[in-house]
């Protein structure tokens, strides 16, 4: 059966219509076609007609035109698309006409990098000419490295190989920098939230630098949709750009479903399990030989539903490795056989995390099943336009789970399909990231009395504070780095702090092996002793965390049960830098110290999520300062409110809060956190408070202290449209937590709070 057949077949079927709250259909879109430039090399025009391309896209032709004028430009379409276009003929076309030039492309990962660069090798095979285009990151032989920085026209890299491999050794590539024409960053929607910070950075030391050597090259961003790219890449460039979003390119039709379990126990709000429901989809288009991507927002996730998807698809000899998991932490080796298997048509499945989001090429795939939604909508449309890249028709099922956001967006459609995506966020003033990327860019050339590195920020009480640390020598007018380590090293760009944890595997004591790695806020959670650790759909048991030397062993085993760790958390206020009075409350933003200690861990059942028992954590507190805002609320708001209807309404709240804040910042629920006190110690009043679960911050709280009015009428929204009767999962929390009158007690405040 076809998809086609597949589709008809599903829409004729009541068991699963009855659980879809909405199905668009998105018709085929005609291409729309300009012609070559006529500053266009004449080498490139027949090489291209070779490979079918007689004419341009519209958004090519005119990303082509707006780098000819010497722009900074962003450009904006969907996946498969021909974003790839949009640089490499301008690249291709300044080289040949001149050899000099130079120019650098960055991808998020090495994975991509590696994938985008075989076409330009075919482009450049094809013309027959010597334009030198290497790949430079971690797997680059060390004999290659000097031709790569003496000889090579297209340097393809990665932003951590540019902040460490690059940036600190720029003497040895004088070449590039002198010449540098062109830099293009690729997936710039991929840069927010931390890693979009420091990317800032390293971009405003790669600038120094080439103002030094006299060069000051264009930008060509390309990105999915968002709703901030032309901010966003500015942001991260340093200067404004031109936007080009009106795509070109032909698509097929599209088939987007939002699925949602169906009801168990309608008092609880309890709905069928979304990894079941997620299993029964997948597993029916995989023996369709319908190949099918799977989308799951947790690392655990993923690890359950390989390991069942394999076991549901095992064909009468035993063989599932049509299915495969797709994750971070997994070894770059085992990531290319992935991917390969999936170009080949040898895997029919592939579950994935967001990693596999980013437009690698895994080949045509037909279907993509998204296990709960992404948690933002530019998200959902990347993950969906996986599906469907050869202009055929394409099939997307998003299944909801129990989550308030989940539920909010499958039971509001038309806030999904008429919204545009959310905002991509980036603080690279954060001053933990900006005070690393000062000390690396001080190590590569020394800063002049009077330099600025960053708006906003006095960079003279950055290097002044550094030569205090003994850092930094002031001497004739000029910071020079006098300390004796590489501070690139201690950078991570991924994280504020750099301290990744190795998982090695000592199943077999004389052959141990590193099977992964973990950053280190999310090692207590996930790696503490006891913990059930996953490995492409393979249960580990770890047997020892060891903090100092950053390493957790584990061993493989067999049983029926994966954990999950609890955090307590507490936040303390530091300073109060913006505060709103509202009349029956205020609302205030400022620096907070958060402590979080994981005291337990429980074990659930892998079939049917049931506890199986719990378990003791011992491992050190963690502080972590960053930013929050807060709403305090005076009687006016609480008054005719017992203390437990009070504590029950403010939990509900807080767990709906969680849910619709990222549906305005394009975060994931993991990237804040919501708390909620019945009478808190700095305010004196019940307050509920966001903060941003980065050290530093990263501005997100800093959004939601602007957004108070829209936030709350959403969240009454979620509350009160809910089918429940007395609070569940998919708004307030259950009733077993929120108590008998959490939900009434939840819409009172909210009303109470919008009024405000």
């Amino acid at each position: 059966m076809n998809l086609e057949q597949l589709i008809d077949r599903l829409k004729r079927t009541p068991s699963f219509m009855e659980n879809v709250t909405h199905w668009e259909t998105l018709p085929a879109k005609e291409a729309r076609f300009a012609s070559f430039p006529e500053a266009l090399d004449g080498r490139l025009p027949p090489v291209l007609a070779a490979r079918g391309v007689h004419q341009l896209y519209t958004h090519q032709r005119e990303a082509f035109d707006r780098v000819a004028e010497g722009r900074d430009i962003c450009v904006v379409t969907p996946t498969a698309s021909g974003k790839t276009m949009c640089y490499n003929l301008p690249v291709l076309n300044a080289i040949l006409k001149n050899g000099d030039a130079r120019a650098l492309y960055l991808f998020p990962t090495k994975a991509l990098s590696a994938d985008q660069v075989s076409e330009l090798y075919e482009l450049i095979e094809a013309m027959d000419v010597d334009v030198k285009t290497f790949t430079y990151d971690g797997d680059t032989p060390a004999a290659a490295r000097r031709q790569v920085r003496q000889a090579g026209h297209i340097v393809v890299t990665n932003p951590d190989m540019l902040h460490s491999g690059i940036l600190p050794h720029h003497t040895k590539w004088v070449k590039l920098f002198e010449n540098l024409q062109y830099v293009v960053i690729d997936e710039i929607h991929a840069y927010r939230g931390v890693f979009g910070s420091n990317l800032a950075n390293v971009i405003r030391r790669l600038t120094r630098l080439c103002k030094f050597y006299g060069s000051n090259p264009q930008f060509i961003c390309c990105s999915a949709t968002i709703a901030n790219p032309g901010e966003l890449a500015s942001t991260l460039i340093g200067r404004p750009v031109d936007v080009i979003d009106q795509s070109g390119a032909a698509s097929g039709e599209k088939h987007i479903v939002f699925y949602n379990p169906p009801v168990v126990n309608k008092q609880l709000g309890i709905r069928k399990s979304v990894l079941q429901e997620t299993l029964h989809i997948a597993s029916m288009l995989v023996d369709n030989d319908i190949s099918t991507i799977v989308f799951g927002k947790s690392r655990l996730t993923v690890e359950v539903l390989t390991r069942h998807l394999k076991e549901r698809v095992k064909d009468p000899f035993g063989n599932a490795g049509r299915v495969r998991g797709y994750r971070g932490g997994y070894l770059p080796t085992l990531r290319r056989e992935i991917e390969r298997g999936l170009r080949k048509g040898e895997i029919r499945a592939v579950v994935s995390t967001n990693a596999l989001e980013l437009g690698i090429d895994i080949g045509q795939l037909d279907a993509c099943v998204l296990c709960g939604y992404p948690g933002s909508i530019a998200s959902t449309w990347q993950e969906a336009g996986r599906a469907g890249r050869r202009k055929n028709t394409a099939l997307t099922i998003m299944v909801a789970s129990s989550s308030a956001l989940d539920q909010y967006i499958v039971n509001h459609p038309e806030y999904f399909f008429s919204r545009s995506p959310e905002n991509a966020l980036v603080h690279p003033d954060n001053l933990y990231v900006l005070l690393g990327h000062v000390k690396c860019a001080a190590y590569e050339l020394p800063f002049e009395e009077g330099e600025s590195y960053a708006k906003g920020v006095s960079t003279r009480e950055l290097l002044d504070y550094l030569c205090e640390e003994h850092i930094l020598n002031l001497t004739g007018g000029r910071y020079y780095w006098m300390a004796e380590e590489f501070p690139a090293a201690d950078l991570s760009l991924r994280s504020v702090t750099s301290e990744n944890f190795l998982i090695i595997d000592i199943t077999r004591p004389e052959h141990r092996v590193v099977i992964g790695e973990m950053d280190r806020y999310t090692v207590p959670m996930l790696l503490h002793e006891h913990a059930i650790y996953m490995h492409e759909g393979q249960q580990y048991q770890v047997e020892k965390l060891d903090f100092t030397e950053k390493k957790a062993y584990v061993r493989s085993v067999d049983v029926d049960y994966y954990t999950d760790a609890d955090l307590n958390t507490s936040v303390k206020v530091l300073d109060v830098l913006k505060e709103q009075p509202l009349g029956n409350g205020s609302l205030a933003f400022g620096d907070v110290l958060v402590t979080w200690l994981v005291t337990m861990f429980k074990k659930f059942k892998l079939d049917t999520q049931e506890t199986l028992g719990f378990g003791p954590v011992d491992l050190p507190e963690l502080e972590m300062p960053t930013n929050a805002c807060w709403w305090a609320l005076d009687e006016s708001v609480t008054s005719g409110l017992s203390m437990d209807d009070l504590q029950g309404g403010m939990l509900g709240i807080a767990n709906a809060l969680r849910q619709i804040i990222p549906l305005y910042l394009m975060c994931s629920p993991r990237d804040i956190c919501v708390q909620y006190r019945v009478r808190d110690p700095f305010t004196k009043l019940p307050t509920l408070l966001v903060f941003d679960n980065y050290a530093g911050g990263i501005g997100l709280s800093e959004r939601v202290f602007g957004m108070r009015a829209l936030i709350f009428s959403d969240v009454h929204d979620l509350i009160a449209r809910c089918p429940c009767e007395a609070g569940c999962p998919s708004c307030t929390g259950p009733m077993n937590e929120v108590g008998e009158h959490g939900k009434k007690t939840a819409l009172l405040l909210t009303e109470r709070l919008m009024a405000l």
